[in-house]
Protein backbone atom coordinates (compact mmCIF):
# COMPACT_ATOMS: atom_id res chain seq x y z
CA UNK A 1 0.00 0.00 0.00
CA UNK A 2 1.45 3.03 -1.23
CA UNK A 3 0.97 6.72 0.34
CA UNK A 4 -1.14 7.33 -2.25
CA UNK A 5 -4.62 5.58 -3.27
CA UNK A 6 -6.83 5.68 -6.40
CA UNK A 7 -9.15 7.49 -4.25
CA UNK A 8 -6.90 10.42 -3.78
CA UNK A 9 -6.36 11.44 -7.84
CA UNK A 10 -9.38 13.42 -9.71
CA UNK A 11 -8.96 13.59 -13.33
CA UNK A 12 -11.27 16.01 -15.47
CA UNK A 13 -11.98 18.30 -12.74
CA UNK A 14 -12.87 21.76 -14.19
CA UNK A 15 -11.68 24.65 -12.26
CA UNK A 16 -12.50 28.24 -13.10
CA UNK A 17 -8.94 29.72 -11.08
CA UNK A 18 -6.30 28.58 -8.89
CA UNK A 19 -8.64 29.53 -6.02
CA UNK A 20 -11.06 27.14 -7.03
CA UNK A 21 -8.54 24.92 -7.82
CA UNK A 22 -7.56 25.18 -3.97
CA UNK A 23 -11.04 25.08 -2.64
CA UNK A 24 -11.86 22.01 -4.08
CA UNK A 25 -7.91 20.39 -3.25
CA UNK A 26 -9.91 21.76 0.50
CA UNK A 27 -12.68 19.62 0.52
CA UNK A 28 -10.69 16.80 -0.85
CA UNK A 29 -8.68 16.87 2.97
CA UNK A 30 -11.53 16.61 4.54
CA UNK A 31 -13.84 14.12 2.20
CA UNK A 32 -10.31 11.80 2.25
CA UNK A 33 -9.74 11.77 5.98
CA UNK A 34 -6.99 13.91 6.69
CA UNK A 35 -8.33 17.25 8.08
CA UNK A 36 -11.79 18.30 9.78
CA UNK A 37 -11.95 21.90 8.66
CA UNK A 38 -12.02 22.10 5.06
CA UNK A 39 -11.69 26.08 5.11
CA UNK A 40 -9.15 26.35 7.90
CA UNK A 41 -7.52 23.86 4.89
CA UNK A 42 -7.81 26.07 2.11
CA UNK A 43 -6.59 29.44 4.39
CA UNK A 44 -3.46 27.29 4.88
CA UNK A 45 -3.31 26.78 1.24
CA UNK A 46 -3.93 30.45 0.32
CA UNK A 47 -0.81 31.89 2.76
CA UNK A 48 1.26 29.64 1.32
CA UNK A 49 0.61 30.44 -2.03
CA UNK A 50 0.53 34.09 -0.88
CA UNK A 51 4.44 33.31 -0.15
CA UNK A 52 5.75 32.19 -3.38
CA UNK A 53 4.68 30.58 -6.20
CA UNK A 54 3.79 27.02 -5.71
CA UNK A 55 3.55 26.70 -9.74
CA UNK A 56 6.84 24.41 -10.99
CA UNK A 57 7.26 24.00 -14.28
CA UNK A 58 4.93 22.39 -17.26
CA UNK A 59 1.61 23.07 -16.01
CA UNK A 60 2.88 21.45 -12.42
CA UNK A 61 2.06 22.49 -9.51
CA UNK A 62 2.55 21.72 -5.60
CA UNK A 63 0.34 23.29 -3.37
CA UNK A 64 0.80 22.84 0.30
CA UNK A 65 -1.04 23.14 3.52
CA UNK A 66 0.48 23.10 6.56
CA UNK A 67 -2.14 23.04 9.70
CA UNK A 68 -3.26 22.15 12.77
CA UNK A 69 -6.69 21.06 11.67
CA UNK A 70 -4.54 18.66 9.33
CA UNK A 71 -4.24 15.38 11.49
CA UNK A 72 -2.87 12.96 8.63
CA UNK A 73 -0.27 13.83 5.95
CA UNK A 74 -1.40 13.19 2.49
CA UNK A 75 -1.04 13.99 -0.89
CA UNK A 76 -4.01 14.19 -3.70
CA UNK A 77 -3.88 14.69 -7.06
CA UNK A 78 -5.68 17.07 -8.93
CA UNK A 79 -6.11 16.65 -13.32
CA UNK A 80 -8.25 19.52 -15.01
CA UNK A 81 -9.86 19.91 -17.68
CA UNK A 82 -7.82 23.13 -18.73
CA UNK A 83 -5.07 25.05 -17.14
CA UNK A 84 -5.58 27.75 -15.24
CA UNK A 85 -3.44 30.86 -14.65
CA UNK A 86 -1.11 29.65 -11.65
CA UNK A 87 2.14 31.86 -10.73
CA UNK A 88 4.65 29.27 -11.72
CA UNK A 89 8.20 29.38 -12.52
CA UNK A 90 8.12 29.08 -16.05
CA UNK A 91 5.13 31.39 -16.21
CA UNK A 92 2.89 28.32 -18.02
CA UNK A 93 -0.10 27.82 -16.67
CA UNK A 94 -1.53 24.43 -14.50
CA UNK A 95 -3.24 21.84 -15.19
CA UNK A 96 -2.03 19.34 -12.85
CA UNK A 97 -2.00 19.74 -9.20
CA UNK A 98 0.09 17.39 -6.67
CA UNK A 99 -1.26 19.10 -3.52
CA UNK A 100 0.56 18.04 -0.32
CA UNK A 101 -1.37 18.23 3.34
CA UNK A 102 0.70 18.34 6.20
CA UNK A 103 0.18 18.53 10.21
CA UNK A 104 1.41 21.68 11.98
CA UNK A 105 3.84 19.49 13.99
CA UNK A 106 5.08 17.84 10.85
CA UNK A 107 6.03 20.87 8.97
CA UNK A 108 9.73 20.87 9.17
CA UNK A 109 10.28 16.86 8.73
CA UNK A 110 7.55 15.35 6.40
CA UNK A 111 6.86 18.32 4.70
CA UNK A 112 10.01 18.94 3.36
CA UNK A 113 10.85 15.31 2.59
CA UNK A 114 7.24 15.74 0.29
CA UNK A 115 8.66 18.36 -0.89
CA UNK A 116 11.64 17.82 -1.72
CA UNK A 117 10.54 14.27 -3.24
CA UNK A 118 7.59 15.79 -5.30
CA UNK A 119 9.73 18.54 -7.04
CA UNK A 120 12.33 15.89 -8.01
CA UNK A 121 9.73 13.69 -10.02
CA UNK A 122 7.92 17.01 -11.40
CA UNK A 123 11.51 17.81 -12.88
CA UNK A 124 11.67 14.32 -14.78
CA UNK A 125 10.26 15.02 -17.96
CA UNK A 126 9.32 11.72 -18.44
CA UNK A 127 7.29 11.54 -15.49
CA UNK A 128 5.25 14.63 -16.11
CA UNK A 129 4.43 12.98 -19.96
CA UNK A 130 3.51 9.67 -17.86
CA UNK A 131 0.90 11.67 -15.65
CA UNK A 132 -0.58 13.74 -17.88
CA UNK A 133 -1.35 11.13 -20.32
CA UNK A 134 -2.63 8.67 -17.91
CA UNK A 135 -6.42 8.96 -17.39
CA UNK A 136 -6.32 5.84 -14.85
CA UNK A 137 -5.97 7.07 -11.36
CA UNK A 138 -4.65 3.79 -10.01
CA UNK A 139 -1.40 4.36 -12.40
CA UNK A 140 -1.27 8.02 -11.56
CA UNK A 141 -0.91 6.63 -8.07
CA UNK A 142 1.27 4.21 -8.76
CA UNK A 143 3.40 6.86 -10.56
CA UNK A 144 3.63 8.71 -7.87
CA UNK A 145 4.11 6.41 -5.04
CA UNK A 146 7.39 5.49 -7.08
CA UNK A 147 8.59 8.48 -6.89
CA UNK A 148 8.19 8.96 -2.92
CA UNK A 149 9.33 6.03 -2.10
CA UNK A 150 12.61 6.57 -3.60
Amino acid sequence: MGFVSANQVTIGYTAASREDALHYLSDQAVELGFADDASAVETAFMARENEAETGLVAGFAVPHAKSDVIHTPGVAVLKLVEPVEWPSFDGVPVDVALALYVPAGEAGTTHLRLLSKAAVMLMDAGFRDKVRASTDPVEIAELINSGLED
